[in-house]
């Protein structure tokens, strides 16, 4: 299947799996170890990981939406990592006492989750890999830098974001400092769901259960 400009993905897996095959075309990097952005991300990337025959597992970064637009991220949290969008949060006046109880929501579900994808085994290592970050789409960018930021951290070799659709001056941006793969990079991108005819929300349950597969495979 050829996505054109108009066209949608059927799901997440349909997209993770043509998002597979386009890494796979291009030459599977050396060593890959592939991260995915839960919770829509992780869908994706489980049918990157069996495509490039990848160990899969979860990086946890959490969106700062924009109170009443939770769609619209004004930042993003990641483990020891933060990043704001100063400039729309100050076009939206938010007070540093408003983001403030924004973040501390956000950084308490970001710590549920991590207790909840909890390994059963060691997680794959990553320095002196290549790591694959994953998610269903871009719009603003603010989730997949907080993630550049927490992985770098663990010294891989090389960091590469794949995704089915993001914003085309968004692919820029994030191309200045790595090498990005999307399927789609429509501009003005509008909501990410308009990509897909099921952007149904993805549950803790099909996450776990993804993830205890992607181990299974591993073992």
């Amino acid at each position: 299947m050829v996505i054109g400009a108009s066209q949608r993905f059927r799901d997440r897996t349909e997209a993770g799996s043509l998002l597979g095959e386009r890494l796979r075309r291009l030459g599977v990097p050396h060593d890959p170890v592939v991260l995915a952005l839960p919770r829509g991300g992780v869908p994706v990337a489980a049918e990157v990981a069996v495509a490039l025959g990848a160990p899969l597992d979860v990086l946890v970064v959490r969106k700062l939406g924009a109170p009443g637009h939770e769609e619209l991220a004004i930042g993003a949290i990641a483990p020891g990592v933060r990043v704001l969008n100063e400039a729309l949060i100050r076009e939206l006046g938010l007070s540093p006492a408003e983001l403030a109880t924004i973040e501390a929501r956000a950084r308490a579900e970001l710590e549920r989750r991590e207790r909840l994808y909890g390994r059963a085994q060691p997680p794959p290592q990553i320095e002196g890999r290549t790591a694959i970050l994953v998610d269903d789409g871009l719009a603003t960018g603010s989730t997949m830098l907080a993630a550049l930021s927490s992985v770098r951290a663990a010294r891989p070799a090389a960091v590469l974001v794949a995704v089915p659709v993001a914003d085309l001056e968004i692919c820029r941006m994030l191309g200045a400092e790595v090498e990005v793969v999307c399927l789609l990079t429509p501009h003005p991108l509008g909501a990410v769901g308009a990509y897909y005819e099921d952007f149904s929300q993805t549950g803790d349950a099909e996450v776990r259960a993804l993830l205890g597969a992607a181990r299974e495979r591993a073992s």
